[in-house]
């Protein structure tokens, strides 16, 4: 796809103040409620495990600005900033978080496993690549239905690997499916360094199933905008699945009980200061003139009071009844 079949909104993002400031704030909403259920998960609020996405905002910001009504999400288990950025209440997404039931599988589900149906967000899920499958069956659904929609999955670099990745690649690729597949490179699979783990190039290996991908620079919000503009024509066009590779980064560990030690503080510090999502946007509407410090200000007192609200909400919300434990459960 070349140039000029890119539509004119995604060429002039660059210089749309309100686009920008809606990715700036959605990305600091993240942020900040990562922030967050890190502090929770250290008081003991958050049980089990717990994922944080810090770092990788730019990826599901850039890319629900090009999804529609009729698109389906899912997702690993890092999975809260997904949930923020289809719409989902952080209230809800919190309450679960603390197994609450005021949550959004009401406590039972925590921190990997919630849904939202009306936000058309399938997981959260926990089982490394399952969502795969699982993501490819609701693009199959879509275009059963003709309803227009896609199936966006998200995994990780370490989930590339496993084997029901490639064959939901060949029956996507074999019967036109419109499914967007995601790959989050963020450069660690638990504690293994990609280049360890993983041979050839990611995106690529949709090749042998005649799937088109290509690499993203994750930590740039419009460009994954541009990439999911390009990506999402393709499939909406009929044409079958696609691929993107977002090269992105964590900055905390795998989960919140991994101390990440298996690299330098330099590492993380370069990535942090070098190639921040929200410091490159914040730096690009200050030199335009789209933003300035009182602007800035205003969004973190509002994020604040957002996550504040959030916290205490999930707090106050009841615990499940016992009687929970035999609702929801098939035999």
């Amino acid at each position: 796809m070349n140039e000029n079949t890119i539509p004119s909104s995604t060429k002039t993002a660059g210089n749309d103040p309100a686009m920008l400031r809606k990715f700036y704030r959605d990305m600091l909403l993240i942020r900040r409620f990562e922030e967050k259920s890190g502090q929770l998960y250290g008081m003991g609020l958050i049980g089990g495990f717990c994922h944080l996405y810090i770092g990788q905002e730019a990826v599901v910001v850039g890319m629900q600005s090009v999804m529609s009504d009729k698109d389906n999400v899912v997702t690993s288990y890092r999975d809260h900033g997904h949930m923020l950025a289809c719409g989902m209440d952080p209230k809800g997404v919190m309450a679960e978080l603390t197994g609450r039931s005021g949550g959004y599988s009401r406590g039972k589900g925590g921190s990997m496993h919630m849904f939202s149906r009306e936000k058309r967000f399938y997981g959260g899920h926990g089982i490394v690549g399952a969502q795969v499958p699982a993501a490819t069956g609701l693009a199959f659904s879509s275009k059963y239905l003709k309803n227009g929609g896609l199936c966006t999955c998200y995994f990780g670099d370490g989930a590339s690997n496993q084997g029901q990745v490639y064959e939901s690649y060949n029956m996507a690729s074999l019967w036109k499916l419109p499914a967007l597949y995601i790959i989050e490179n963020n450069q660690y699979g638990m504690g293994t360094h990609v280049s360890r783990s993983s041979a050839g190039t990611l995106y690529k290996r949709g090749e042998a199933y005649d799937i088109p991908g290509e690499s993203v620079d994750g930590m740039d919000v419009l460009a994954v905008r541009e990439a999911g503009i390009r990506a999402t024509t393709h499939i909406r066009d009929g044409k079958g699945p696609y691929i993107l590779e977002m090269r992105t980064y964590r900055y905390r560990g795998h989960s919140m009980s991994d101390p990440g030690k298996y690299r330098s503080k330099e590492e993380v510090e370069t990535m942090r200061t070098e190639y921040d999502p929200l410091l490159r946007l914040e730096k690009m509407m200050r030199e335009k003139g789209m933003a300035e410090d009182a602007d800035f200000a205003a969004l973190e007192k509002e994020i604040h009071a957002i996550v504040v609200e959030a916290a205490e909400f999930a707090e106050k919300s009841p615990l499940p009844p016992e009687e929970d434990l035999y609702t929801d459960v098939l035999a």
